[in-house]
């Protein structure tokens, strides 16, 4: 049997960091613990009046010690951001980024899956479903540890941008993990949620983290990229209309229904706006608190419109919000125009019409930073432009849309219809990721 791999998990990147060794943990061959702080000094951790190049504070006892990160902010660019001290196991090691210190975790894959699997979503989850989401949360972060960065796009993978010839601009860009050099993955929704021993964890975790030991989603003899997302809104995207252009025939179209190949061709724009205007049925339209309790964490319930919503802007808001997130001004807006939508109907090409300038921006993240102060649920929406008056600018702008995040692989909260209903783990995740097999690696 191979042995568990270990994971380096970057939590914060602040100039000054304040923690807490709950125990006794070992630094250059010193015992310490207690109240601590380090500054980001001359390019150096500052720490007990020293300068160090990096720091690395192990436990003494791996099993039990911990360290909390105070003031450590989380949903980053999302509508749930906030900040909450987190308490972690294993490993912590400072490094200097830009001038600030980057704290990082390192522990096992295993005991960072406990985590995940209870920060991601309610650890009183169904069994199945928590067996489910462990394998591609195990999946996901094996795919991104081994991925040759040599192949990246640009050798900048974690932010592409791309401009295209003609009268409008076109800046096309999306964000994916390899943008951390010194660490695997971070700890917020960038990557996977994170919270260390925060989130508390159950039995029922633990079981779920056992029972599939080891057991990863593979394609063709290669790790699936296993992504995830709260609600598809109906269908799944697909994964090169969120991120690079490379198909991956596991991450493909299909209605989060039994009836899977049900769905109608939802990259036009006729289709595409009866599809959202309606609720068609699937796994993941309900309203079912103790199954929505299951999935989603307590500031995750503050958001009770997923499925469909609908979101509405002045012209005066409408403007200055693209101008503030985008850094471009466009002046009064004269249009949204849909230029490309993806399998589920999210848009990955926007054309953002002013008075001053049209850009036309993608991919589906860029959209959705755009037109929200914070990140808009979806890029599965539609405009209703109102009271256009005769100089051609609308006085308002409502977006009615569907889903929420990218909609890209499985869907927790249609996987956590699919466990409530009795389905095997394995069942839902061969129902989000077509013709995958699922193996035991270590």
């Amino acid at each position: 049997m191979a042995q568990v791999p270990q994971v380096r998990v970057g939590i914060m990147n602040e100039p000054m960091v304040e923690f807490v060794l709950n125990n006794y943990y070992l630094v250059n061959g010193e015992k310490v613990t207690g109240n601590q702080l380090a500054r980001c000094v001359d390019g150096m951790v500052e720490w007990n009046g020293r300068k160090f190049n990096d720091l690395l504070f192990e436990p003494v006892n791996v099993d039990t010690d911990s360290f909390t990160l105070e003031n450590v902010t989380i949903g980053v660019s999302f509508h749930w951001k906030r900040k909450e001290d987190q308490t972690f196991r294993g490993a912590l090691h400072l490094i200097v980024e830009n001038d600030k210190i980057t704290t990082i975790n390192i522990l096992s894959i295993e005991e960072y899956l406990l985590s995940v699997i209870s920060s991601e979503m309610s650890a009183t989850a169904s069994l199945e479903l928590l067996k489910a989401h462990a394998v591609i949360s195990r999946s996901w972060l094996l795919a991104q540890i081994h991925k040759d960065n040599s192949a990246a796009v640009d050798h900048n993978p974690g932010l592409h941008q791309e401009f295209a010839p003609g009268n409008d601009d076109e800046e096309i860009k999306w964000w994916d993990r390899d943008d951390h050099v010194n660490f695997d993955v971070c700890a917020d929704d960038h990557c996977q949620r994170y919270q260390g021993i925060t989130r508390a964890s159950t039995e029922a975790v633990r079981q779920a983290i056992e029972a599939t030991w080891g057991q990863v989603l593979m394609y063709g003899g290669e790790l699936c990229d296993a992504r995830f997302s709260k609600s598809c809104g109906g269908v799944y995207e697909q994964f090169e209309n969120c991120w690079q252009d490379e198909h991956h025939p596991y991450l493909v179209a299909r209605r989060d229904d039994d009836d899977e190949m049900n769905f109608p061709d939802l990259t036009r724009e006729d289709n595409a706006a009866d599809w959202i205007l309606s609720s068609p049925h699937a796994h993941c339209n309900t309203t079912d608190k103790e199954i929505l309790s299951q999935v989603l964490n307590d500031y995750d319930q503050e958001t009770t419109d997923f499925y469909r919503w609908r979101v509405e802007y002045t012209q005066d808001e409408l403007s200055k919000l693209i101008k503030e997130r985008t850094g471009d001004d466009y002046g009064r807006i004269i249009d949204l125009e849909p230029v490309a939508r993806g399998t589920s109907g999210r848009l990955y090409k926007l054309r953002i019409v002013g008075e001053k300038m049209t850009k036309t921006i993608g991919k589906e993240l860029t959209i959705r930073y755009a037109l929200s102060p914070t990140c808009l649920y979806s890029s599965a929406f539609i405009v209703e432009k109102i009271n256009e008056i005769p100089d051609g600018f609308p006085e308002k702008f409502i977006l009615r849309g569907a889903g929420w995040g990218h909609g890209v692989g499985l869907c927790q909260i249609g996987a956590a219809v699919m466990g409530a209903k009795g389905y095997h783990y394995e069942q839902i995740l061969l129902h989000y990721f077509i013709d995958a097999q699922i193996k035991s690696i270590y």
